[in-house]
């Protein structure tokens, strides 16, 4: 009966090692895809010049991609990550104004205070998110889209209008610098993307984030507190969607409304693009990164192309859409082969 059982496994092994791992594989491809494609249709693409570009052009998306993707894991959703990341750009741009009135017996403060201020806004917010979402059970879905027009509120009571361009001379480095030619921007998402892979690969929390998006039920009966991680991830969204709203104001040259509204879709897109299952527990930062490479491979080249811009927002809509169904499916995949072990 041992030799029929590992028969059957053997016989439909590559199959359905193929279609299991279809949400990590189709990204993989499609990128190739896309490198070829871009390459044979213009001669500037493929350059190593280029290449920085890209890593440049698609930074501040990653670090909020990073937050996005502990959230994602945990079966959740936020909606209010370039909200967030758009009122404390404006926060750490307004404060940095305001140091000559805080500035007790003129101290030097080269941008600390408003830093600390900006760190604490976003911060605050993501304390808010988790209790709305564990303590009051509101979906975070909802929680989400209320903190996203609160945040918007906020923005617009700042700035009333104007545009702010003074920030932090550590937040212009770290947005606009560069490190022996590379942008401290690029590294600065680099860091991000393997801090949280070590966290969620190596660390008991990382396990438990894995775990709460498995399986909530199964997690809370081995003891997990679910609230605490799910609480945790949001909090870790909302600071990350932070210091990337901090960084893009130096990024811009500018803070002002609405300057982040596109990061939303972008940073769910290279999330969902790159393979993390919207229903929890299957993915990580290795399938963000590819999610970010092939959404910037495809701005960039498209740009490179000189395609109309309408029909550049179309087939970014497309390949999110084709994400989506590909996720969708290779879940139910999941399901019917846990039904078929049963």
């Amino acid at each position: 009966m041992a030799d029929t059982g590992t028969t059957v496994v053997r016989r439909g092994g590559a199959g359905n090692w193929i279609r299991g791992q279809m949400r990590n594989i189709a990204p993989f491809v499609t990128l190739i895809f896309l490198v070829v494609f871009f390459s044979l249709s213009s001669d500037s693409f493929f350059t190593f010049g280029n290449f920085w570009n890209i890593l440049n052009q698609i930074s501040i998306t990653a670090i909020i991609a990073v937050g996005l993707t502990f959230v994602i894991l945990c079966a959740e959703i936020d909606l209010s990550v370039a909200a967030v990341a758009n009122v404390t750009g404006i926060v750490v741009a307004f404060f940095t104004l305001q140091e000559s009135y805080v500035n007790i017996a003129n101290l030097p403060l080269p941008g600390a205070f408003a830093i600390l201020i900006a760190l604490a806004v976003c911060f605050t917010i993501g304390l808010v998110t988790a209790f709305g979402v564990t303590m009051i059970g509101i979906p975070s879905f909802i929680m989400t889209l209320a903190i996203m027009q609160i945040a918007d509120g906020m923005s617009a009571l700042f700035v009333r209008g104007q545009i702010a361009y003074a920030v932090p001379s550590f937040v212009q480095t770290l947005g606009a610098g560069s490190f022996y030619g590379v942008p401290w921007i690029v590294i600065l998402a680099g860091l991000f993307l393997l801090v949280a892979h070590l966290v969620l690969t190596y660390t008991r929390f990382g396990r438990y984030v894995y775990m709460v998006g498995g399986n909530r039920e199964a997690a809370e009966y081995s003891g997990v507190n679910v609230k605490f991680i799910i609480g945790a991830v949001l909090v870790i969204g909302a600071v990350c969607s932070g210091v990337a709203g901090m960084v893009g104001v130096a990024y811009f040259g500018s803070a002002q409304q609405n300057e982040f509204t596109t990061y939303l879709l972008d940073a769910i897109a290279a999330v969902v693009v790159g393979g993390t299952s919207l229903f929890g527990g299957r993915g990580g930062i290795p399938n963000t990164i590819v999610g970010l490479l092939v959404l910037g491979v495809l701005n960039n080249g498209l740009d490179h192309i000189q395609i109309d811009p309408f029909l550049k927002v179309l087939i970014r809509g497309l390949i999110l859409l084709a994400a989506l169904i590909i996720n969708v499916y290779a879940q139910k995949l999941r399901s019917n082969n846990d039904r078929a072990g049963d």
